[in-house]
C-alpha cells in the first residue's frame, strides 16, 4: 500500500489498453462481412481508449495496447469465459481459433505479465492502470457516472490509490461524477483480476473506465485528458498533493 513518498517514489507505472481498437486481420474478414457499423461502436472498440492512453504514456514506465477488435478475440477475459468470442468469431474452427489465442491472446498478455513480475522482482511496487470507456447507454439504462475505478475492495492498496485518485480528480474539478467498482465490478473476470492471482504482493491494479460522452471522433475530451494526466503525474513523481 502508499506508506508514504519513499513507496510512491519506488512504483513502476504500467499501462494497457486491451480495447484500443477494431482491427480485423485479412485472415478473419470473411467472417465480418457487413459488419463494419458494429465493429464502429463501443462493441468493436473502446472509444476514446487509445486517445487518454497516449496521452499518457509519456508517464508510464512501460506501456502496452492492443487494436485488435474484441470482437474478435476478448483479450480481457479468461480463456474459459463464454464472451472470449463473440457472436461473429465463435463459428471459426478450433484450430483456427487456437491460433488465435497465440497470436493475439497470449502474446499480448504475457508481454505485460512478464513485464510487472521483472519490476516486481527487481523489488519495485507495480501500479497497473488498465484504459477502458464505456458506453453511457446501455439496454436502454443511463450510466450515471463520468469515470469508473474498478479494483478488488479486499486489496488494501488498490481501494487507497482509488480514494486518493478521486479526492485528486475532484480537487481539479468537483464536478466529476466518479464511482468505485462502476459500471462494473473490479473483481470480476478481466485481465487485472488475473493479474492479481500471479502477483499477491507489490501489485495494484486498476481499470480505469471513461465514459464514452467525452469521445468524439474516437478522441477524448482534452481537458479530461488533462485532468487525468495531472493526477497520475503525481503518483508517478511522488508529488502527492
Amino acid at each position: 500500500m502508499f506508506a508514504g513518498k519513499q513507496a510512491i517514489l519506488a512504483m513502476k507505472l504500467v499501462l494497457t489498453c486491451e480495447h484500443a481498437g477494431n482491427k480485423i486481420p485479412k485472415n478473419y474478414v470473411s467472417y465480418f462481412k457487413n459488419q463494419q457499423v458494429i465493429l464502429e461502436t463501443h462493441r468493436g472498440l473502446d472509444l476514446g481508449a487509445l486517445d487518454i492512453f497516449e496521452s499518457l504514456k509519456s508517464l508510464s514506465d512501460y506501456s502496452h495496447y492492443s487494436k485488435t477488435s474484441r470482437l474478435l478475440i476478448e483479450l480481457n477475459r479468461s480463456l474459459h469465459h463464454k464472451n472470449l468470442f463473440s457472436e461473429f468469431s465463435k463459428e471459426i474452427s478450433i484450430e483456427e481459433k487456437e491460433k488465435l489465442i497465440h497470436t493475439y491472446y497470449s502474446t499480448y498478455r504475457t508481454k505485460v505479465e512478464n513485464k510487472i513480475k521483472e519490476f516486481i522482482n527487481a523489488g519495485e511496487t507495480v501500479l497497473h492502470i488498465s484504459i477502458h470507456s464505456f458506453t453511457p447507454l446501455l439496454n436502454g439504462e443511463i450510466r450515471n457516472c463520468d469515470m469508473g475505478l474498478l479494483f478488488d475492495s479486499r486489496r488494501i492498496s488498490e481501494k487507497h490509490f482509488s480514494k486518493n485518485y478521486k479526492k485528486l480528480m475532484l480537487k481539479i474539478n468537483p464536478n466529476y461524477n466518479i464511482r468505485y467498482n462502476y459500471p462494473y465490478l473490479g473483481k470480476a473476470d478481466g485481465f487485472t483480476t488475473y493479474l492479481r492471482k500471479q502477483f499477491l504482493e507489490n501489485y495494484i491494479g486498476i481499470e480505469l473506465e471513461i465514459n464514452q460522452k467525452f469521445s468524439e471522433n474516437n478522441l477524448m475530451d482534452s481537458q479530461l485528458k488533462q485532468d487525468v494526466f495531472t493526477v497520475l503525474e503525481s503518483y508517478s513523481t511522488g508529488k502527492l498533493k
